[in-house]
């Protein structure tokens, strides 16, 4: 690609460009050590390692009965393969989190295959990063875009966006004069490309603040 010395040299440059007002900057940090928890310590977004694999805790529930140990069923993605498993667990078994790493990179563009390329912000060198990796973010994704890639053993498992973060309403149907109908809402493209649902006042060329997690509106931004 003859522009992408450019692109990059121009990332390089302006490495903060691309953050809307009120975003903030994500720093690097050390290795999460694996630690010994149990079913009790369980939360949604833990990164879990099982034979000797990445998972990550997509959602869990307690089942309690009449006679015994409560049992505890687990979500889980294996952030290697892409795939689901659910499996249950008796009361207090024990688990061994994930040893990590969170490097803060800036996006950079994507190829042919659908690969994303990100520039690491301490080192500026090129990471790709495989589709399959992600599959589930890439929607929040802006250009020039400064996200957290998560490391298992040398290898990037998964991408975080920053969450929440401020987007503009690229699309959206014009608000309706006279409609006060409670609770109104209404599809918003964002210019990431991300479809949410926004109150009906919230029009077109808006700012507005974003949770990226749950792929839900906040509130207008302020300037």
């Amino acid at each position: 690609m003859p522009l992408r010395p450019l692109l990059l040299a121009g990332l390089l440059a302006t490495s903060t460009a691309f953050a809307p007002a009120g975003n903030h900057a994500l720093t690097r940090s050390s290795p999460l050590s694996m630690v010994a928890i149990d079913t009790s310590d369980i939360k949604n977004g833990q990164t879990i390692e099982l034979d000797g694999e990445p998972y990550k805790v997509l959602s869990f529930s307690i089942m309690k009965q009449a006679r015994g140990a409560a049992k505890t069923t687990i979500k889980f993605k294996n952030l290697k393969r892409g795939n689901t498993i659910e499996n249950t667990y008796r009361s207090g078994e024990k688990f061994q989190t994930a040893q990590i790493d969170k490097k803060p990179s800036q996006y950079t563009y994507e190829d042919e295959s659908g690969n994303y390329f990100f520039m690491d912000s301490e080192t500026f060198e090129e990471v790709m990063v495989e589709a399959k990796s992600i599959e589930d973010q890439k929607k929040w994704i802006n250009e020039g875009m400064e996200c957290d890639l998560i490391y298992f053993k040398g290898n990037v498992i998964e991408v975080r966006v920053p969450s929440p973060f401020v987007y503009e309403i690229v699309e959206t149907e014009p608000n309706v004069k006279g409609n006060t109908a409670q609770g109104y809402t209404k599809p918003a493209t964002l210019d990431c490309g991300a479809t949410i649902n926004v109150p009906g006042f919230v029009e077109q060329g808006a700012m507005i603040k974003v949770d990226s997690d749950k792929g839900e509106y906040i509130q207008v931004a302020k300037d």
